[in-house]
């Protein structure tokens, strides 16, 4: 139920209808129970009168059964031990047939979930005995294999009557459990009997059967010893006087001479007469015994439901008044509180609603908060509407707090970001510069190729430094001021993925980048560049083509992975448009994250789409506002590094690479003839990949004058230039394989047969 109204009166009426439907549940639920239980005992006792007592007379006829059936296994040439176990067959076939005639729905539905279930399994049991009886006539079964055969259909009868014992009152289930218990008492003395009989009419006793007979008989003494002490004294008595009677002396006195003589001498011990004299009367003495106790148990158990009625009853009415008490100091106590209620009320709305928010937006602004000045401490009374108001201010005051300690670790963790991020900077700067040396001075190719890795390894770590500045909100140490060509900006970030060389880049039209952008728009690129590489085989290539949009430029990186499912693709897209603030446990998108946070720092949109190749689609929009119709002249803008070095006016030479080699020169002008010897590697054709305004004449064969020491040159231009000239010797190797595998043995690429 949701109550709408806004007065604490109304709240105080909501207040109060708790406790009194509380009460009114308790109420209601003390009278089932204990109605229940008054139920449970009168259901118990007509389950015992409709099933317990004709279940008992079956059992009966099934102990006499099973001792005549042992009794024609162990002789079975005696024609009259076969007709009386015929007779003893249709005794039981008639108390199985009463017993299921008793059975109804009523009396089903009166029995515990327990005591249903293991009615149905002694059910079970009773439909397996005309097959035990066929295995004893094809003599399948050995003696004591029936003896067990017959155990099995008898012991669920007393599981059944356990559960029906399963009473609330301890006293009353205590004796019914006990009633039980003699019952297997008498159970033992039955299965003796069976065994001992078999054996005087086999002339033979084994080993097996003297120990289960000497078991039976200590099972008998345990439970009567175990459960009379549970019973009423005149009960007590009544079995105590029995088994001090003579029928009770001469059955203790056979036994003792049957355990006593052994399996061999036992069946000539006593004989079969004299043993059926002793053990029949105590049977029957104490079936008859056994239905008596159970006839007085059941008188017992009346009264004992009819005191729990008259509990039941009690506790009802009492249960009544307490309610009504109950909602009459409710309503006395809670006019006292619509006061206190509506002060806390309007204390605690002010505290969440206005000055808790406010706090949070100042602190996720970067502001400065004073603890003491946004949470006052505040004076309450002493009762305990004081005590709650002053735990609210105590937990405000706490989540202001942690709040700010929130907000001063997150400034701190970002500033050890930037402050390693910086460090690390001027050392990649610095081992770029010591490359960018090293390529210079060194002529060996192999050594050339391996400070070519080295630099762009170290690109790639300048690259992962820059991340970290980026997570932690500033902005990186490398900054133009002027445009730089969409090319080179593109060419950049492909200079910085490790799987640069499966990247084609088509040629993108004379559009230059604003200088504040390109760091940032270099590292994006370079970012998805990166995924795209990793995210897809090899073996294939990642293709980034660009073209014009109305609102401004668009570039598309294709890859021929695995893609990626639409709910990832959503999820992706959602982090890319929106990205929210970086937690230190999410760890596994900080590529994302990146391109995330550059994309909206320059207005940027990136989207990821499937890709008609089938992998993934990375859709970059340049707006226009970043974005000029041409570079300046020079082809590369003067760049500010800050990266620990002063800023050095170099001439501007424009980065090209491999792929786009030969497109940049037949665009600028008229270029060398760059042939490839067969075999060999690429010949370098001096300023073939610079601008027709830049080159220099080339001077006179005869005049020989010494070169004019070059200007030193970024890590930038090294690196463009040494991708161009690895990709010239790899396919140099490739066209010389191809060569080589054509060519007839003994003869050389000139086909001169030398």
């Amino acid at each position: 139920m949701r109550f709408r109204g806004k007065s604490i009166r109304r709240k105080i009426v909501t207040l109060l209808l708790v406790p009194l439907v509380s009460l009114t549940g308790l109420w209601a639920f003390a009278t089932v129970i204990t109605g229940n239980e008054a139920v449970q005992l009168m259901d118990a006792a007509d389950v015992m009168r409709t099933v317990g007592y004709p279940a008992g007379d079956m059992v009966r006829t099934l102990q006499k059964e099973r001792r005549q059936t042992l009794v024609h296994l162990a002789d079975p040439r005696r024609a009259d031990v076969l007709d009386e176990l015929r007779a003893e067959q249709r005794a039981t076939d008639k108390a199985v047939t009463a017993f299921r005639a008793g059975i109804h729905g009523d009396v089903r539905e009166d029995m515990s979930p327990t005591a249903a279930r293991r009615f149905r399994v002694l059910e079970k049991t009773l439909d397996g005995l005309p097959g035990v009886r066929r295995k004893v006539e094809d003599d399948a079964f050995t003696r004591y294999a029936a003896f067990q055969a017959y155990n099995d259909i008898i012991e669920p009868y007393y599981d059944f009557l356990g559960s029906l014992a399963a009473l609330q009152d301890a006293e009353t289930d205590r004796q019914s459990r006990a009633m039980v218990g003699l019952g297997r008492a008498r159970e033992a003395v039955a299965r003796e009997d069976a065994l001992l009989a078999a054996a005087l009419a086999a002339g033979s006793m084994s080993r097996q059967d003297l120990r289960a007979f000497s078991d039976h008989i200590a099972e008998r003494r345990t439970l009567y010893s175990t459960h009379l002490a549970v019973l009423p004294v005149a009960e007590q008595k009544t079995y105590e006087d029995y088994w001090r009677g003579t029928n009770a002396e001469a059955l203790r006195a056979a036994e003792d001479t049957v355990v006593l003589a052994g399996s061999a001498r036992a069946p000539h011990a006593i004989d079969a007469r004299r043993w059926q004299t002793t053990v029949t009367p105590v049977l029957d003495d104490l079936g008859r015994m056994s239905i008596e106790a159970i006839d007085r148990f059941s008188e017992r158990v009346r009264p004992v439901a009819l005191g729990v009625i008259a509990k039941a009853v009690v506790a009802g009415v009492l249960g009544l008044i307490a309610l009504v008490c109950s909602l009459v100091i409710s309503f006395r106590v809670g006019r006292g509180l619509v006061k206190d209620l509506h002060r806390l009320r309007k204390e605690a709305h002010e505290a969440s609603g206005v000055r808790l928010p406010g706090v949070m937006r100042r602190l996720a602004a970067g502001e400065r908060v004073d603890v003491e000045a946004e949470v006052p401490r505040l004076v309450h009374g002493p009762d305990e509407l004081g005590q709650v108001g002053q735990a609210l201010d105590t937990l405000q005051r706490a989540a202001v707090e942690a709040a700010v300690k929130q907000a001063d670790l997150r400034r701190g963790v970002s500033d050890v970001f930037v402050n390693l991020a910086r460090r690390s900077q001027v050392l990649l700067h610095r081992q770029l510069t010591l490359l960018d040396a090293m390529e210079r001075r060194t002529e060996d190719t192999d050594h050339l190729a391996d400070l070519f890795r080295l630099d762009h390894l170290t690109t790639r770590m300048r690259r992962n430094a820059e991340g970290l500045v980026i997570l932690s909100g500033a902005a990186p140490s490398r900054q133009w001021r002027k445009p730089v060509p969409l090319m080179d900006v593109v060419r950049a970030a492909v200079g910085e993925v490790e799987a640069y060389e499966r990247i084609e880049v088509r040629r993108l039209p004379r559009l230059a980048l604003d200088g504040p952008a390109v760091a940032d728009l270099t590292h994006l690129l370079a970012e998805l560049l990166e995924n795209a590489t990793a995210f897809s085989p090899p073996h294939t290539a990642v293709h980034v083509l660009g073209e014009r949009v109305p609102n401004g430029f668009t570039l598309e990186i294709h890859d021929r992975g695995l893609g990626m499912s639409s709910d990832a693709l959503l999820e992706a897209n959602l982090r890319l448009a929106d990205p929210v603030e970086f937690e230190l446990s999410d760890t596994d998108r900080l590529g994302l994250f990146v391109v995330g946070r550059l994309a909206r720092r320059q207005g940027v949109r990136v989207s990821l789409q499937p890709s008609p190749y089938g992998g993934t689609t990375a859709v970059v929009l340049i707006p226009s506002a970043l974005l000029t119709e041409t570079a300046p002249r020079g082809g590369r803008a003067d760049r500010e590094d800050t990266g620990g070095r002063p800023l050095v006016r170099r001439p501007a030479r424009r980065a090209v690479f491999p792929d786009e080699e030969t497109h940049q020169q037949a665009a600028d002008g008229p270029h060398h003839d760059e042939r490839t010897p067969t075999g060999g590697l690429p010949r370098r054709v001096r300023q073939a990949s610079l601008a027709p305004q830049l080159r220099e004449p080339a001077p006179a064969p005869a005049a020989r004058t010494r070169p004019a020491p070059e200007p030193d040159r970024d890590a930038e231009e090294v690196r463009a230039r040494m991708a161009a000239l690895q990709r010239g010797w790899q396919r140099a190797r490739e066209d010389n394989e191809m060569t080589t595998s054509t060519t007839a043995p003994g003869t050389t690429t000139e086909g001169d047969g030398r």
